[in-house]
């Protein structure tokens, strides 16, 4: 085997039966072989380069590695994260600002690209490439997330993420203080009866649940109204399922059970209680009814309730959607909602695997539609509007007398 061209025939046959230590023992090997020079042919016939052929003939001198090891302890290249252990936090900060929704929220995403991305963080003296920028987006938790149409069907607010960026930060400011901080909203009302439920459950074949084959209820058939409350500094639910209307009055009323039944025992040094919501339905910012109810609660707790909306057009960003909802939807899939008692069964069994429990009641209160606030009772409201949106952000306090 003299010619060059023999040499790398060798190889070729070589190679696609080798992984990477084998491959370098067996080039190292044969450039001990050829003696002086055999070096640079080797590197030449097989395309391993001459550092890598050196480390190899020494390898040949050493002891052998442990099984399963292609190199030994601590060889190869650093992973950039630990050559540069600001990367990670320098990434996350850049992208903190500009990402929409919770800021612990699982399912962060920004509009940069890896791209620009890149660029920014190699100007403030983290080199790193595009590729890596996605590969350590990836591995924090982010995706690549497309459009998708929302059921508001509102333009976006120009105002949109600097109100989400308002609602973060007075929600780590209430967290660190230890305050109570709960996200509301009404999930979607439920038909009671031998009605479809989306989803499918395991089943033995053939022993699928009958159910009715139109769902055309008239008014007469019930209807179940699950308003949850998320604690989101202890992961835990209260679902409060009324049987009537999702009216304000009713919206408060869930927040006061939550109130009675756990917040105070949770938090009995609380004076303030924030909240966030939607920026419609039965707590909308818009709703005289909403405010008045607070100020009712307000009165009767002595807290001051402090209230953060979440702009037109992104209810889906609440945090009771995803940690709640999403799981309750989940535990009852395929299963008809025959009566309020598989209901409150149902909610009352969701758990998830990083720890989240609930609580679910029944509320049989009559909750009429049509009650109109007289600006003689608004008056009565002791509400302070934030400079930012005051619409958006509000806190109503305690009269001196309670009602």
């Amino acid at each position: 085997m003299n010619s060059d061209v023999q040499l790398a025939q060798y190889f070729s046959g070589m190679w696609p039966h080798l992984d990477e230590h084998a491959r370098r023992l067996v080039a190292a090997g044969k450039a001990v072989e050829l003696g002086y020079g055999g070096i640079s042919r080797v590197s030449r016939a097989c395309g391993l380069s001459r550092v890598t052929l050196t480390k190899g003939v020494q390898e040949l001198q050493e002891a052998p590695l442990a099984p399963g090891r292609i190199r030994r302890e601590g060889g190869g290249r650093h992973a950039l994260t630990t050559e540069d252990p600001g990367l990670a936090p320098a990434l996350d900060a850049l992208v903190e600002p500009t990402t929409r929704g919770d800021p612990e929220s699982p399912l962060r995403w920004t509009c940069k690209s890896t791209r620009t991305l890149a660029a920014e963080l190699s100007a403030h003296h983290h080199p790193v490439s595009h590729a890596k920028i996605a590969q350590l987006l990836k591995e924090g938790g982010y995706s690549l997330q497309g459009n998708r149409k929302t059921e508001e069907g509102e333009d976006d607010h120009p105002d949109r993420d600097e109100q989400f960026r308002h609602i973060n930060r007075a929600v780590k400011r209430a967290l660190r203080a230890g305050e109570p901080v709960i996200s509301v909203d009404t999930k979607k009302k439920e038909l009671i009866g031998n009605y479809h439920n989306q989803g499918r459950q395991w089943r033995k074949t053939g022993t699928a649940d009958k159910v009715n084959g139109h769902d055309f209820p008239g008014p007469a058939v019930p209807r179940a109204y699950p308003y949850g409350i998320y604690d989101l500094g202890r992961n835990t639910g209260f679902v409060n399922v009324g049987t009537d209307h999702d009216t304000a009055t009713f919206a408060v009323a869930s927040i006061r059970g939550w109130w009675r039944a756990e917040g105070r025992r949770l938090y009995p040094r609380a004076r303030r209680l924030l909240i966030t919501a939607d920026g419609g339905g039965s707590n909308g910012y818009r709703l005289r009814l909403w405010k008045w109810e607070l100020q009712r609660l307000a009165d009767q707790t002595g807290l001051m309730l402090s209230v953060r909306h979440f702009p037109p057009g992104t209810s889906k960003w609440n945090k009771v959607e995803h940690r709640l909802f999403s799981f309750i939807s989940s535990n009852w899939r395929g299963e008809p909602l025959r009566d309020y008692e598989t209901v409150v069964r149902l909610i009352a069994g969701t758990t998830t695997a990083k720890g989240l429990r609930v609580t679910c009641r029944l509320d049989h209160h009559k909750y009429p539609v049509g009650h109109k606030v007289t600006d003689e009772k608004f008056a009565q409201v002791h509400l302070t509007p934030d400079r930012f949106h005051g619409e958006w952000n509000y806190t109503i306090h305690p009269s001196n007398t309670s009602e």
